[in-house]
């Protein structure tokens, strides 16, 4: 489900905080969707906006330092609010055991054959990983007035998740413990001080779970009015709504050495890669605004240049089969699913595969924090209104791509981002790089710093 303009009509930005792309002027923002709409428009400017107020708070501050002003308060939750969610993960999706997925404080079971630092992890098991990383943290403090930042945990991506495949529930039911965690919240000092502000959730799914309106699933806890001020991780953000962050979906990498970190990238440097294109993924037939059935025959008749991983039949149920398909590939097409973003995207960049993005909100207006503003340097934009016609080959134009381009962007993909896509081990202390945990915590210090 790709949803890209609000029902509701947003308030009309005023001037934009932040600057321009460097040699990108104010209409070239608009070279990726051209509103068809006043309302569009609205809404087409509130995302830009938003995404410049976003990376303003991105720090660049090097490793390591005083905790001083920096105090991380970690909430003692009742486990009903956390842990206890995940007691049912034999009957959470009925397809799966979700259980071997909460493994290694959320890593999920290892993968040998992958190498040290290789787990079977589940795309929403954003919320323990990020939990176990708080915890022990360095700046965690546990006295209240020594905080600069609150962190709640509470699992609401496996709360709305439990209920998603179950029939005749109530939407009270599915709202009753985002309202319980809130008011729970709103009876401490410690919130009324700043009504939340300096509050942060992680939710390990898209926001759009969670902003539940006419569609049949997911609570309304983002709608509630107490969850305005708070600061919210997800892996995909509500286009206009400042205050969501959206960080790197948990990939399958999760390092806990230097050493881990230096060989992964030494070894995508080196791999030699058979195809120029890739797409692991499955048609969409009853979608009609889905390009897949044009991309997946694009690159089956092409099929000396084009290498197809079909996820429909359970292909990709293997990570091993997803990394090693990324790591002999020059290019991986990376288009919208149920909604724009893709685990498959970072999936791909960790693995030196540089990403094709059909859609702006799969990436571009999404992680601002993570993701550079100049997305050529790590990816090829090719409209999927351009596929939708007909208008392009992806394959022959990707194939027209010079071995000098490929490899600048692959370069700066392993070298310059690659570090900062991952979630590293709970106990690892990196003193070379800054991994996705130590970047969005830094960020959100000065986010905050700002505004309280």
């Amino acid at each position: 489900m790709t949803i890209l303009v609000s029902k509701r009509k947003p308030t009309t930005p005023k001037k934009r905080d932040g600057h321009p792309p460097k040699n990108e002027s104010e209409d070239e923002q608009y070279k990726y969707i051209k509103p068809k709409s006043e309302g569009e428009g609205y809404a087409l400017r509130a995302v830009i906006k938003y995404i410049h107020v976003q990376r303003s708070w991105l720090s660049t501050r090097k490793k390591g330092g005083s905790c001083e002003g920096k105090g991380v308060y970690v909430y003692d939750l009742p486990s009903k609010f956390n842990r206890d969610l995940l007691v049912d993960c034999i009957d959470m999706v009925p397809w799966t055991n979700m259980c071997k997925f909460f493994k290694n404080e959320g890593f999920g079971e290892a993968i040998e054959n992958l190498g040290q630092g290789w787990f079977r992890t589940h795309q929403y098991a954003l919320e323990p990983i990020f939990h176990s990383r708080v915890l022990k943290h360095p700046c965690r403090v546990y006295n209240e007035t020594q905080a600069k930042i609150f962190y709640v945990p509470f699992y609401g991506g496996f709360d709305v998740l439990r209920w998603h495949f179950k029939n005749n529930v109530s939407d009270v039911v599915k709202d009753r413990l985002g309202i319980e965690v809130l008011k729970w919240l709103e009876s401490k000092e410690s919130w009324k001080r700043n009504a939340g502000k300096d509050h942060v959730f992680v939710l390990g799914k898209i926001s759009w779970d969670f902003r539940r309106s006419k569609l049949p699933w997911g609570s309304r806890f983002l709608e509630l009015q107490g969850m305005k001020n708070p600061t919210k991780l997800l892996i995909e953000r509500h286009p206009w709504e400042v205050n969501d962050i959206a960080i790197p979906h948990p990939t399958y990498f999760h390092p806990k050495t230097n050493y881990d970190i230096a060989s992964w990238q030494v070894k995508m440097m080196n791999k030699p890669r058979r195809n120029v294109v890739s797409f692991a993924g499955g048609a969409r037939p009853g979608d009609p605004h889905s390009i897949r059935s044009t991309l997946i025959e694009q690159c089956t008749t092409l099929a000396d240049q084009c290498r197809f991983l079909n996820c429909s039949n359970g292909s990709c149920d293997k990570p091993e089969n997803v990394i090693e398909l990324f790591q002999d590939s020059e290019f991986c097409l990376q288009p919208s699913g149920d909604s724009p973003t893709r685990k498959s995207v970072f999936d791909s960049l960790i693995s030196g595969c540089i990403p094709v993005i059909f859609n702006p909100y799969t990436a571009y207006y999404q992680y601002a924090w993570h993701l550079p503003e100049d997305h050529r340097k790590y990816s090829v934009y090719i409209s999927q209104e351009d596929v939708n016609k007909k208008r392009v080959n992806v394959v022959k134009k990707l194939m027209a791509k010079t071995l000098s381009e490929k490899e600048e962007m692959r370069s700066y993909i392993i070298h310059q981002l690659l570090p900062g896509l991952v979630y590293g081990d709970s106990n690892a202390k990196f003193h070379r790089f800054r991994d996705a945990f130590d970047i969005t915590f830094d960020s959100l210090l000065e986010k905050i710093n700002r505004l309280v």
